[in-house]
């Protein structure tokens, strides 16, 4: 923690930029009126409860989508359709959120996530209607239209993840996020799984479908309940910095910016390309292929479950106070190294003995997929669960990585938009190999081969350019924003003294 003079922890090296933990009277208002939990107090307009905010928001559209891909195959016996969909989302998600960061500086994070939350009951939406039409084209359509919601949705996500928390916080805010937000895929994977407990065959019922479809529409509304980033004020009375007077060619021009100011964080756009790319190969090349209905359904909530134990056990290590931040970066970035190849190995232990993927296409292999009464279920279920665990370290990672580039609103969401841009372009990638039937065995190799790579690729930004804070002159370069703006007043006053 920072005390008043701007010093770090037991550190007395002094801080390049003012100290914002001095804390003052908050504005008038019903948003900054204070209650109590426990023994904290927070307000509406405060980063605790925008957090809390827009992980009910992800909680209830991008979790329960998560937990209808998990199924394999959006639920269908082929995964095929869900494949063109795939393609189409994440191809057009690769295009719009690469500038989604400026539609976010410029709209404002509660309409840019209003506008995200709507595709995401049109597509659930589709694949209840593809059940009785067949109509693929509704459902590409649908994607395609996802895509474009969920690139705004997650770059203000993001933006609120990375800019709203103090610095010492960012690894528990991610955390706190995650567990949330995959609650969602957790209860919306007990919907298929109570609706298809007795079913050992084929497709999920009509009803997996609509429950989906309720709990995204109300996901979607919530957002209308935030506030934007320049009403939030942490509890030291500092603001978010955001651009005061956005215009579409300051925000264009932002994206250029936020690459000059930091060019070697292009090193980092390989890991961001491949943090979307292993679902592929989990949801359809292991749950869909080689497990029934029912039996996905409970790997789809246990995969999700553990999401939420790999998002606590990083995001609580990467806050631990004693060790110092740059040091962090590193031992976080050895052990997700070590997890690759830990975890893939064993998945390759387990992937060179299945049977070929024209073989688990046939209308027959269906009575020879696995179910949860078969004695072979627990080995791939664990390995099923541990890739889940692995999902939310990297996340988890990708995120304090960015966010400790970064305190300033408007970089992080162009950050974010990158990151949101790149992993899409590889899950499109991924998705548009599953659909053209690739092998399995190949899938698997190329998934860890790019993942493996990415790391190493990634290493010379996390061992050398991650330092132990980030000051505030570098966060205010290239906005409108002056330090009086964002510092409470008693600092300003405290560093005129100083000097």
């Amino acid at each position: 923690m920072a005390d008043a003079k701007g010093t770090v922890g037991s550190e007395t090296e002094p801080h390049s930029n003012l100290s914002t933990h001095t804390l003052e009277p908050r504005p008038d208002g019903w948003i900054y009126k204070g209650f109590q939990v426990g023994r904290r107090e927070i307000w509406y307009a405060s980063p605790k409860m925008q957090l809390l905010m827009v992980a009910l928001v992800c909680f209830l559209c991008p979790g329960m989508y998560n937990a209808l891909s998990g199924l394999g195959g959006g639920g269908q016996v082929d995964g095929t359709v869900q494949d063109h969909a795939s393609t189409a989302l994440y191809s057009v998600f690769a295009v719009v959120a690469f500038f989604s960061g400026s539609f976010a500086n410029k709209l404002g994070i509660k309409a840019t996530l209003g506008i995200g939350g709507f595709g995401y009951c049109i597509y659930s939406a589709s694949l209840l209607c593809y059940n009785h039409t067949k109509n693929v084209g509704f459902v590409i359509f649908a994607g395609a239209l996802l895509g474009l919601c969920a690139g705004l949705l997650w770059t203000a996500q993001g933006a609120i993840m990375m800019a709203y928390p103090p610095e010492e916080s960012k690894g528990r805010y991610i955390s706190w996020f995650w567990i949330i937000f995959n609650l969602g895929a957790v209860i919306g994977s007990l919907i298929p799984l109570g609706q298809n407990v007795n079913n050992t065959g084929g497709t999920v019922t009509d009803g997996t479908y609509v429950g989906f479809i309720v709990l995204m529409v109300v996901g979607a509304a919530v957002t209308f309940l935030l506030v934007n980033a320049d009403k939030v004020i942490r509890d030291d009375g500092s603001k978010v910095i955001v651009m005061k007077n956005p215009t579409w060619q300051s925000e264009f021009i932002g994206l250029w910016q936020c690459i000059s100011l930091s060019p070697w964080v292009v090193a980092l756009f390989p890991m961001f390309f491949s943090s979307n790319i292993f679902y592929t190969y989990q949801q359809n090349g292991l749950n869909l292929a080689h497990f029934n209905v029912r039996a996905r359904s409970l790997n789809n909530l246990l995969y999700w479950l553990a999401q939420i134990f790999g998002a606590v056990i990083f995001g609580y290590a990467l806050d631990y106070p004693k060790i110092r931040r740059s040091m962090r970066a590193k031992i976080s970035f050895l052990a997700l190294f070590a997890l690759t190849f830990a975890i893939w190995g064993g998945g390759y232990a387990w992937q060179r003995q299945q049977v070929s993927r024209e073989v688990t296409m046939e209308e027959s292999y269906e009575n020879e997929k696995i179910d949860w009464t078969d004695p072979k279920f627990l080995g791939p279920m664990f390995l099923y669960i541990f890739y889940g665990f692995y999902d939310a370290c990297w996340q988890t990672c990708i995120y304090w990585y960015m966010g400790a580039l970064s305190n300033s609103g408007r970089r992080t969401a162009n950050m974010t938009g990158f990151y949101k841009g790149l992993q899409s372009a590889g899950a499109a990638v991924f998705w548009r190999l599953d659909g053209v039937h690739i092998e399995y065995n190949t899938l698997f190799a190329v998934t860890w081969a790019v993942c493996a790579g990415s790391l190493l690729v990634a290493a010379p930004i996390i061992f050398m350019k991650i330092e132990d804070t980030t000051s505030l002159e570098t966060d205010l370069k290239y906005s409108d924003e002056r330090p009086e703006d964002v510092v409470p007043t008693a600092a300003l006053e405290e560093k005129r003294t100083d000097v």
